[in-house]
């Protein structure tokens, strides 16, 4: 059955005309920028079936006649993002390109932009990126914000710990806004206007990934904007190859970063009706790796993804035109080179996969365990090294002092404080997820379905004490609370609820202030004055580990340390009962997929060996496998013949490099169209009834011969061939008489 383009199930971003090259069939696609050339790019995507968003650019874009005053008679270049230096912060510099401040005045200039493109009749529209940077916060535009936000004269952002933690809040504030005035107005405009319910986006980097670029976004902030409709988790090789450290080596850990870049967005649309695609990137923004590279990679992506059931919603590539017409670094040294085919059959495998993602049945292999790992909107807040001369919490004398290390130090820049804290337990196959600190305060149950928390305010800081009431609740009522902190970060001195610089605070009606807000959450545990250890809450228990998180990341016995206290604090709760089982790989079954990755640096090296038959859905020759094995640091994307297997007598595609429609069988064979990017090899392995006699495939009124290959114990049948100029292929198989 013929999957319809409004479930919107899989897409893709381009900022080009429809052209067949890159043609890949998925739902809709989400025409790129606002010029005068948006109307017409639209509809050509429109005019070949594709349900049409428009996606742009919310904090840079060629917004230059804004810039210059063309738009109003009045400059705006003191609304560019600005450092400590007097630079421009840009994200391209011909034209000058700068990241800006998103004042009021921006926000009517976009939405008159956009009004554009609602009036061209797109459906939906995705605004990209919403980022400020850390060092950014010395324009004029952000001064007079900071006046208008703290009532107080503005504080250069270097100054001390809170005027950088204060900046950085109200630069996510600013967006917050922004968005939320642009996307009710344009709502009200297209309803009233057009009779038509027009759906807001929002395509962003994950929380974990801004933190360690040390970039300010709203993240969860957006839950509280009813007329954001849900996001695009933009995570991909250039994200998640940023090195970490684990056991002491810094290193790209692709797959694992994206696990846990990939958990974290998911926890935006959680128990929400919002929706959530994942992107994935068969290249990345570095033109500079080989193919090989640029595939590994992306592979390591995908499976991280899928290993997040939550979600079944796919941008499968960003930029289709650089994957299929650009050249990049040969393997062999020998200058650039375009996609090799086999390369290209795989993606589009891929890609039409994900489309059949929204699986009933998901079976995980292992114990039911999930450990969550804290994270906060704050932890962006909070990402320069101060000076330990910076002054105090609101003593800024009006010098300039140095303040902070301007790119902090190696175990900032690392993100070694929540690194320090997952890959230990990712590493043995535990399931970690991150999981959003500011959600506990918002969704009653949140935390339900965790045995185990893992929580450190050296790096988040709670934003409202009740946060820990809701944390002490879960541990009476059960949990296990493993508190990781020795209470030496300098932002603990920040004018935050549990302390106004020592002193003048109220935390509710009471006037005691904390050193930290660690100290607070004790008292609510009932641990004042308890040391180091695990101790009984209730029906629950505590252990505190009373040191750095980023120690954690240095050595095997730092590992080690994480993985037996988090261990012991549930096994003083469930004792022998405890299922704790680390295990070298991850591995769930969504329908008839099976998603596994192998890990290295862990438990040992033994292969992960998965019992056939299977489809090999990253191979270009969908071959049918007796067995898979996957060495340490592979992944694989499985098709289970036998769980996947129709009614007898039936045809049914089991995976395709193609869009597959009007598939019908008769006694003589069956026959289906196949479409996808012009001139493209492609393949397609379908059960079928019977032994095939002859395949071939029309293109422009010629019958071309199809490869076919018959698998007689599977059943199954593999045919090659190639779209056509005109993007498709009428299939036609067909098997002896009464066969």
């Amino acid at each position: 059955m013929t999957r319809d383009r409004k479930e919107e199930r899989t897409g893709f971003q381009e900022s080009a005309a429809y052209h067949p090259d890159y043609d890949l069939q998925t739902d809709f696609v989400m025409v790129y920028g606002i010029d005068d050339t948006m109307p017409e790019r639209i509809q050509t995507w429109k005019e070949k079936g594709y349900v049409v968003h428009l996606m742009t650019g919310v904090a840079w874009g060629t917004y230059n006649s804004y810039l210059d005053g063309e738009v109003d008679g009045r400059s705006h270049w003191d609304e560019a993002q600005m450092d400590r230096h007097g630079e421009m912060i840009l994200h391209g510099d011909q034209p000058v390109i700068p990241y800006m401040v998103p004042t009021i005045s921006f926000g009517r200039y976009i939405a008159d932009r956009i009004r554009i493109a609602v009036d061209a009749g797109v459906e939906a529209i995705h605004l990209e990126e919403p980022e400020f940077w850390v060092n950014g916060g010395y324009s004029e535009a952000f001064k007079r914000e900071w006046q208008l936000y703290y009532k107080e004269p503005w504080i250069p952002p270097h100054a001390s710990p809170d005027a950088q933690y204060r900046a950085s809040k109200l630069k996510a504030y600013l967006y917050t806004r922004v968005l939320d005035r642009l996307c009710a107005e344009m709502k009200d405009y297209a309803l009233r206007r057009y009779g038509r319910v027009l759906r807001f986006y929002v395509p962003t980097h994950s929380l974990i990934n801004y933190t360690q670029w040390r970039i300010v976004s709203p993240q969860s902030g957006l839950l509280e904007l009813p007329s954001i409709d849900g996001y695009i988790a933009q995570i991909w090789t250039g994200t998640s190859r940023t090195p970490n450290v684990y056991e002491g080596v810094r290193k790209e850990r692709t797959f694992e970063t994206a696990y846990l870049e990939y958990g974290i967005m998911q926890e935006l649309v959680r128990g929400t009706d919002r929706r959530m695609w994942f992107l994935h990137d068969p290249i990345e923004d570095n033109p500079n790796h080989t193919w090989t590279d640029y595939k590994q990679n992306y592979l390591k992506t995908v499976v991280a993804s899928l290993l997040h059931p939550g979600v079944a919603h796919y941008e499968v590539s960003p930029w289709p035109r650089r994957i299929f017409k650009g050249t990049y670094p040969s393997d062999h040294g020998s200058g650039k080179e375009h996609i090799p085919a086999d390369y290209a059959t795989t993606l589009l495998q891929v890609m039409h996969t994900l489309g059949n993602m929204d699986q009933d049945v998901i079976e995980t292999e292992g114990d039911s365990l999930q450990v969550g790992v804290l994270i906060a909107d704050s932890a962006m807040f909070q990402r320069m090294k101060p000076d330990p001369k910076a002054p105090e919490a609101g003593k800024y004398d009006g010098t300039d002092p140095e303040g902070f290390q301007e790119n902090g130090d190696t175990e900032l820049l690392d993100f070694s404080p929540f690194y320090g804290l997952a890959l230990p337990l990712l590493k043995h196959g535990i399931p970690v997820r991150p999981l959003q600190l500011d959600n506990v305060r918002r969704y009653p149950g949140y935390l339900a379905s965790y045995r185990a928390l893992v929580l450190s305010y050296e790096f988040i800081k709670p934003e409202y004490p009740d946060i820990h009431y809701a944390l002490a609740q879960w541990v009476h009522d059960g949990g296990a609370l493993i508190y990781v902190g020795d209470d030496s970060d300098p932002y603990h001195g920040i004018r935050g609820w549990w302390n106004y610089n020592g002193k003048d605070s109220k935390v509710g009606d009471n006037e005691t202030t904390y050193i930290s807000p660690r100290a607070h959450l004790f008292e609510q545990l009932g641990l004042e004055g308890m040391g180091e250890g695990v101790h009984r809450i209730g029906k629950g228990a505590v252990c505190w580990l009373d040191e750095h998180p980023a120690s954690f990341s240095l050595s095997k016995t730092g590992a080690d340390r994480l993985r037996q206290s988090v261990k012991e604090t549930l096994q003083t709760l469930h004792g022998p009962d405890l299922q704790w089982h680390p295990k070298p790989y991850f591995k769930i079954k969504r329908g008839p997929y099976i998603i596994a990755s192998a890990l290295d640096e862990s438990v040992n090296d033994e292969r992960l060996v998965i019992p056939g038959p299977v489809v090999d859905l990253f191979d270009s020759k969908l071959p049918v496998l007796r067995q898979v094995a996957l060495n340490a640091g592979e992944q694989a994307l499985l098709y289970d013949v036998e769980a996947g297997r129709p009614p007898v007598g039936e045809v049914f595609v089991m995976a395709a490099s193609s869009r597959i429609e009007g598939l019908s069988k008769s006694a003589a064979g069956f026959r289906f169209v196949a479409k996808g990017p012009a001139n493209m090899q492609a393949t397609a392995r379908l059960y079928c009834p019977a032994e095939p006699i002859s395949a071939h495939y029309m293109v422009q009124d010629q019958a071309i011969p199809a490869i076919w290959e018959w698998d007689p114990e599977s059943r199954t049948v593999l045919l090659r061939y190639e779209h056509g100029n005109e993007n498709n292929a009428e299939l036609h198989v067909n098997w002896a008489p009464n066969s």
